[in-house]
């Protein structure tokens, strides 16, 4: 009998001799591969870019097997206690606290139009870029081409996401190879993907352009105007942490993170919130695995719309528990903080 390891070994090994091979395949000629000459076709067809021009721009385009290996191993796919400990440091919060305050206009004003608290926007900022500082070094139409034509599982949204992006440049008036951000193409402060920034950005300053790369104001108003046309619900809690009794927080473990079920039924089902949360409204019930137990939080809606920014529930986790740091560190009159959440 076959060792299952053995088979294991065997099917990652093909698969990574595929993805390089289709690197490969990609890097000699870019423009000579056939599924880069379907897509600069298409997009000559439907758009009024010349497949001249598109051919003449591929061939400056570089397929990178570390963005292959990248994506094959994202942080999301660590366990909690290895996750937390990446987003929520001493460090963190205090340049969470630094941007707040240097913001606090801004951040007021986002909260005003869109009723996102500014330590929400704060910490999404300190998830994704470190307050705007670590946006990412590579080309973004290098990201989406690496990924759009030699790595098959995602080919299809990254093919959708570099159309994207080429309409994005061409509106913006930018150099599609001048723009850098991360292994999957996300882009400046917030990093939005070429989709949500043509469809959420917003111009928040009023200067008739809608910078994410190098204006905070433009970062925060844009991703406020995310999660509230994703569903952010003004003045409503985002999670609670819980207490398990009895075997029936299992059937809710199930259920996935989308709200589903009344917060008072949760109760009566032996799940007890360290916190109070309003009874009437909807949530779910997630587990997060650390050493050597896991612990369970209750999640409303607006943890749920997080996740639409990021579909882990560990970045929504990761968000919440740095806002909620930033917040109490303020609220304290604190300019730093020691101490993680």
């Amino acid at each position: 009998m076959t060792n299952p390891f053995t088979i294991i070994l065997l099917v990652s090994v093909l698969l990574f001799t595929i993805a390089t091979a289709s690197a490969q395949a990609a890097t000699d000629s870019l423009p000579d591969h056939p599924d880069v000459q379907r897509f600069i076709a298409t997009m000559a067809q439907r758009h009024t870019f010349t497949e001249r021009a598109l051919t003449q721009l591929f061939k400056q385009v570089r397929v990178r097997q570390q963005i292959i290996t990248t994506i094959s191993r994202p942080a999301e796919s660590k366990p909690w206690f290895q996750y937390r400990p990446i987003f929520i440091t001493p460090k963190r919060i205090s340049q969470g606290i630094a941007f707040h305050k240097k913001h606090a206009a801004e951040l007021q004003h986002a909260e005003r139009i869109y009723g996102v608290p500014g330590e929400i926007i704060t910490a999404i900022l300190g998830v994704e870029t470190y307050y705007g500082q670590r946006q990412g070094h590579y080309r973004v139409i290098d990201a989406l081409a690496t990924l759009a034509f030699a790595y098959p599982p995602r080919s299809r949204f990254f093919r959708s996401e570099l159309e994207q992006f080429l309409l994005l440049a061409q509106e913006e008036k930018i150099d599609p190879l001048s723009i850098h951000g991360s292994y999957a193409g996300a882009m400046g402060q917030p990093q939005f993907i070429a989709s949500s920034y043509r469809r959420y950005a917003v111009d928040f300053n009023g200067d008739t352009r809608r910078d994410i790369w190098h204006d905070s104001a433009d970062a925060i108003g844009s991703i406020a105007n995310y999660l509230q046309q994703h569903g952010w619900r003004r003045g409503q809690p985002v999670a609670g942490q819980a207490s398990i009794q009895g075997q029936a927080y299992r059937h809710y473990l199930q259920q996935g993170i989308k709200p589903h079920t009344l917060v008072s039924e949760l109760k009566r089902r032996g799940i007890s919130l360290t916190a109070p949360l309003p009874g009437d409204r909807k949530a779910a019930l997630i587990g997060l695995k650390n050493q050597s137990q896991r612990e369970f939080w209750v999640v409303l809606n607006n943890f749920y719309v997080i996740t639409r920014y990021n579909h882990s529930p560990l970045y929504a986790m990761a968000v919440y528990q740095l806002s909620e740091a930033i917040r109490l560190a303020r609220a304290s009159g604190q300019s730093r903080s020691d101490k993680p959440l």
